[in-house]
């Protein structure tokens, strides 16, 4: 599946903080700023849902700046700034628009979930023998820093062991990716909850690692060969040079 980079959103965006937050030094931002870009120069319509086929609420020009009080997961888009499926909710338009048309210096989540629209980890409808929290429980017990040649090169599988299955069915990480139905993914969205699976692509078999959660993840080889430990995001695009496609349940083709 090919996707668009969003590094056009990497300068940062001012952040709207309350008072509060600012003195504690600790309470994440309530809202945030950014800049409507349209591809066409229109202006972008408003949606009462999280989906383009939802009602229009109203239009936001191109170039204007906007609130996001909060955001969801909702379709996913491709729009000018890569392919998602967050939207951000615009409190002064009473509705929502796709984060690919927006600009807000950041290529994941810059607002707090919407009510009600909180991701979490879900093996229904997947079939596997483990649970979530049954796959982070095994993931943390198989942590190493020394060479294991069943771990060297074997993203996928290992995935595929914290679930109880002895291998994925696919091929490499990025065919997973392509393989697993839409209604089960996440693009371009980097808030991974605990047990989630991460994708990436490099033009060739990509990489995958499982989530622990608060933005940290287990990966093979990030800090060796054949070794298993912990890492984020940012680190496998930096180190690696990947590019980052999103998360998604815990599908695996092995048994579908």
């Amino acid at each position: 599946m090919a996707m668009r980079s969003r590094t056009l959103k990497r300068v940062a965006a001012a952040i709207a903080m309350t008072a509060a937050a600012v003195l504690a030094g600790a309470a994440p931002a309530l809202a945030a700023a950014g800049t409507v870009h349209t591809d066409s120069g229109l202006p972008l319509t408003v949606r009462a849902k999280p989906s383009t086929s939802a009602s229009a609420v109203g239009s936001v020009a191109n170039g204007t700046a906007v609130t996001i009080g909060c955001q969801a997961n909702g379709e996913t888009v491709t729009g000018k700034y890569g392919t998602s499926d967050i939207w951000d909710y615009l409190p002064a338009s009473n509705g929502y628009v796709s984060d690919t048309y927006v600009y807000t210096g950041s290529d994941g989540r810059v607002a707090p979930d919407c009510a009600g629209t909180t991701q979490s980890c879900s093996t229904a409808g997947t079939g596997d023998p483990h649970t979530c929290a049954e796959a982070v429980t095994w993931a943390k017990a198989h942590v190493h820093t020394t060479y294991d040649a069943d771990y060297y090169d074997y993203c996928d599988r290992i995935n595929a062991w914290a679930y109880g299955f002895s291998a994925s069915g696919s091929t490499t990480a990025y065919v997973h990716w392509t393989q697993i139905p839409s209604a089960y993914k996440h693009p371009g969205d980097t808030e991974v909850p605990a047990g989630g699976l991460a994708f990436f692509s490099n033009g060739g078999a990509g990489h995958t690692m499982i989530s622990l959660g608060g933005g940290q993840f287990l990966s093979n080889d990030i800090h060796g060969a054949g070794t298993y430990t912990q890492t984020t995001i940012a680190e496998i695009k930096s180190k690696w040079g990947q590019t980052y496609l999103g998360w998604a349940q815990p599908w695996f083709k092995v048994n579908h």
